[in-house]
């Protein structure tokens, strides 16, 4: 399919993500691009366009045009989604990975429609999470129910690792989107065989565990702490925050806990981690990407869960004897971070007012009391709760 004109993409998840990095790649990449939504304004603001831009702000940007795209209502109009899916030849997913869910349907409708001789679907899941694709499949299978084992026949499934900035846009903005120029996408290669699609810039590798970890733990535990840390200190962009010595003291050293994890997990070379970690610090100094600890640091509870961004590394550094101390301030940052407007913030300090430290910690983080960390977050924990006591 590489390099033919006709291509078809369907995009789960029309919003910045969808448009300022997975749909751009794709119009790069010859193929049509269908956006598939449920905000009824988006949708009708889309296919409203001709074509959109994407602007880089920052160092070395420039602006993108993008044409040859449309939206779908999967809300309004499924069955126009289902023929979508049926004729295409790759589905992307920028929702979010507790939503992918609710996309199985919809793939699984457009795949029973599918011609049998038709190439198998190419199905990515561009979430930021780990095995997110995995995850869609599952979803996919368990909608298929007794037909599974023939829908899944018409699809190959690759996980993948997506990193580009995209912070929320000026009002006004319309379907335009400003992103950083910098970006990562790292699929598996494997399961495309010798067909792999059409991306320009992306890269295939055999193994994805390391990329997607390196990212995860790196650019997402940084941009976190760097919102937790910079909230604590009362600086509301991120920018700010890393211009703040104290700020990019704790986040530095917060990835440098991560990066010693990633060479006793991967066998990573440390020289390419630090060169790395700075390059990831210097896109959250960016000042032309205007972007808040308020977005940044939405969703805490998510944030300091099991395998997420702070718990799933330290858990792993004390697993090796190595030190988790940053990180376990970062996540005593996150315990602090109070925003009435985010709905996982208002739970978070609900929980803290009502649940012993044994028990919170429990809950929030996944991890067990013998676990070699539960002890220091059990601490950070129980020292927010007599803050607020005092208070």
């Amino acid at each position: 399919m590489s390099g033919e004109r006709g291509m078809k993409a369907v995009h789960f998840g029309a919003g910045n993500i969808g448009r300022g990095f997975v749909g751009l790649l794709l119009h790069e990449g010859g193929y049509e691009v269908v956006f598939s939504d449920v905000a009824d304004a988006l949708v009708d603001a889309i296919n409203a366009a001709d074509s959109y831009t994407v602007h880089e702000a920052g160092p070395g940007g420039v602006d993108h045009v993008v044409t040859g795209f449309r939206a779908v209502n999967s809300r309004t109009d499924p069955e126009a989604l289902t023929q979508e899916i049926a004729t295409a030849d790759v589905v992307t997913t920028a929702v979010g990975p507790t939503v992918l869910r609710f996309v199985a349907p919809a793939i699984v409708a457009g795949l029973s429609q599918r011609s049998p001789d038709a190439a198998p679907l190419q199905v990515m899941a561009c979430e930021n999470a780990i095995g997110a694709t995995d995850l869609l499949r599952a979803e996919i299978e368990a909608a298929a129910g007794a037909d599974a084992a023939t829908i899944l026949l018409r699809a190959v499934f690759a996980n993948t690792a997506v990193d580009r900035i995209v912070p929320a846009q000026a009002p006004g903005a319309g379907v335009d989107v400003t992103v950083e120029p910098y970006f990562e996408w790292a699929i598996e290669s494997t399961p495309f065989g010798d067909t792999l699609p059409n991306i320009p810039g992306a890269h295939f590798v055999d193994s994805l565990g390391p990329f997607i970890e390196r990212k995860l733990f790196t650019v997402n535990t940084g941009h976190a702490a760097a919102a937790y840390f910079g909230a604590q200190r009362g600086i509301e962009r991120i920018s700010d925050a890393l211009a703040d010595g104290e700020v990019a003291e704790r986040v530095t050293a917060a990835l440098e806990e991560t990066s010693a994890v990633l060479v006793a997990t991967h066998g990573l070379d440390p020289n390419d981690l630090a060169h790395y970690r700075a390059t990831i610090l210097e896109r959250f100094r960016n000042p032309e990407l205007v972007d808040t600890v308020q977005r940044v640091g939405r969703q805490p509870l998510r944030k300091i869960s099991r395998n997420e961004r702070f718990v799933g590394p330290a858990a792993m550094a004390a697993e090796h004897g190595l030190s988790s101390t940053a990180l376990v301030a970062a996540v005593a940052a996150a315990l602090a971070f109070d925003d009435a407007e985010d709905e996982q913030s208002v739970e978070l300090q609900q929980l803290l007012r009502s649940e012993d430290a044994v028990a919170f910690t429990t809950r929030t983080t996944g991890l067990d009391p013998e676990h070699p960390l539960f002890a220091a977050v059990r601490d950070a924990v129980q020292a927010r709760q007599d803050a607020i006591a005092t208070a």
